[in-house]
């Protein structure tokens, strides 16, 4: 539920700037300034507003970064647009994290109330408690990538912080190893965190970016 005003996204749009780069950031549906409810989103419906923002509001070849389940979107994105994907930054990528970390870590309460009620409400640290939806979870399995090759041959970095308590951080070393490109690194911070917005983190993150679009 990060939205475009974060420090992450506000950080690469100065930097891009300062570089005289283009830069496009967005709120997905049911995020930040964008309309509709976020009970109400899935992976596949986040995918469709991710390729709107990219075919209408970008042009030539693009370096992709996505955080978290954005990290997921923007991998499903080069997979939809490869020839206009130049590179993929990843920071904490959580792709397939509807199977692996929400239904697979369900216990029989919430599974109880997914059937009955068709939601239940996730504790997050970062703020109020947010509702997750059986649609969330169905959707999701029509787009896991961690099942099989992933067919980018763009270059992909993988930021993961090794602190991480939400992602763990073996699900970028497990994406490295499905992704079809050679030209794939995992950097992992060993005291990072989850959202990985200290000085240092940006730097990285920075670094890894300007790397790929000075391509």
């Amino acid at each position: 539920m990060s939205d475009m005003t974060g420090t992450k996204a506000t950080f690469l749009e100065g930097f891009a700037r300062a570089r005289g780069h283009g830069f496009l950031r967005f709120d997905y549906s049911g995020h930040g300034a964008s309309s509709g409810a976020f009970a109400d989103g899935t992976i596949g419906r986040w995918r469709a507003d991710a390729l709107a923002a990219f075919d209408r509001l970008t042009d030539g070849p693009q370096v992709l970064v996505g955080s978290s389940m954005g990290g997921w979107i923007a991998l499903l994105v080069a997979l939809a647009r490869p020839e206009r994907v130049a590179g993929v930054v990843t920071v904490a990528a959580a792709p397939d994290f509807t199977e692996d970390l929400i239904w697979a870590r369900l216990d029989p309460a919430r599974r109880a109330a997914l059937d009955r009620d068709g939601w239940f409400e996730e504790p997050s640290a970062y703020g109020p408690p947010y509702r997750i939806g059986r649609a969330l979870i169905e959707d999701g399995r029509a787009h896991l990538l961690l099942r099989g090759p992933i067919a980018i041959a763009a270059p992909v970095r993988l930021i993961h912080g090794m602190a991480d308590p939400d992602v763990p951080y073996e699900t970028s070393v497990r994406t490295a190893k499905c992704l079809a490109g050679g030209d794939v690194r995992v950097i992992l911070i060993k005291d990072g965190d989850h959202r990985l917005s200290r000085e240092q983190d940006l730097a990285l993150i920075g670094d890894a970016v300007a790397a790929l679009a000075e391509r």
